[in-house]
């Protein structure tokens, strides 16, 4: 299993709301020439004895053992285009099935089980598909219909309030300076990456939401909807 992106540290599996569970651990690039590390998060969602694995995160040995006592993992989703390094190891170790948006190219020459779209099939109940219609990279949200509403983002809105332990230091004064730090944060470099324009956040306003459960940052709880509507305001 040499070929796949190494387990680097990450922290234990916790339960945020009933049969949804979040991993941080960390995630090494380079960007321009520079070395960046900081946190990444997978989140885990159980349904019956099936788990999906959403913006995944490559466990240690014993994380593994701990994921694996959850239940069965069953599916990968991907909803994000600049992730997916992990997909693989997971697809390959435990024959899930991948499911992803249309024009994801993946690792290892993986192929895209299941294709998401918008009032199509999905991994598991309650369940839909957010899309970004103007960006120019594959990106979107999952839309969970439980306890008020939960968004699942990935590279889209972000929650880092501040530098944790993943963060190396100089990727930590890094993104401070570029004021990367914030609560249901819309990053500009994203927004220009991808070119996605304001219309598509207010459709997303549209949702009924209480929680946010991003890629990047902690979980935010209860507050989501009004955290994200000041955010949107801010970034037009």
């Amino acid at each position: 299993m040499s070929q796949y992106s190494p387990a680097w540290d990450h922290g234990e599996i916790t339960k945020i709301l009933p049969n949804l569970y979040f991993v941080m651990g960390t995630n090494k690039t380079t960007h321009e020439g520079i070395e960046l590390q900081h946190s990444c998060n997978m989140v885990i969602v159980k349904h019956a004895d099936e788990l999906t694995l959403i913006n995944t995160v490559r466990l240690n040995d014993e994380g593994l053992m701990s994921l694996e006592r959850l239940g069965k993992i069953t599916n990968v989703v991907r909803i994000g285009a600049f992730h997916g390094r992990h997909d693989a190891f997971y697809v390959d170790t435990y024959s899930a099935k991948l499911w992803a948006l249309k024009g994801m190219q993946h690792d290892h020459h993986k192929m895209t089980d299941v294709e998401l779209i918008p009032n199509g099939k999905m991994p598991f109940p309650d369940c839909s598909l957010f899309v970004f219609e103007t960006s120019t990279q594959p990106e979107g949200i999952l839309h969970i219909n439980r306890e008020g509403g939960i968004l699942i983002t990935c590279d889209s809105i972000k929650n880092w309030t501040k530098p944790d332990a993943f963060f190396s230091d100089e990727t930590a004064s890094l993104y401070q300076k570029l004021g990367f730090m914030g609560t249901a944060t819309i990053s500009t470099i994203w927004l220009q990456a991808c070119k996605v324009q304001v219309q598509d956040f207010k459709q997303l306003l549209l949702l009924p939401f209480k929680h946010l459960i991003s890629a990047h940052g902690e979980p935010l709880l209860m507050v989501a909807h009004e955290q994200l509507t000041l955010s949107i305001e801010q970034a037009r």
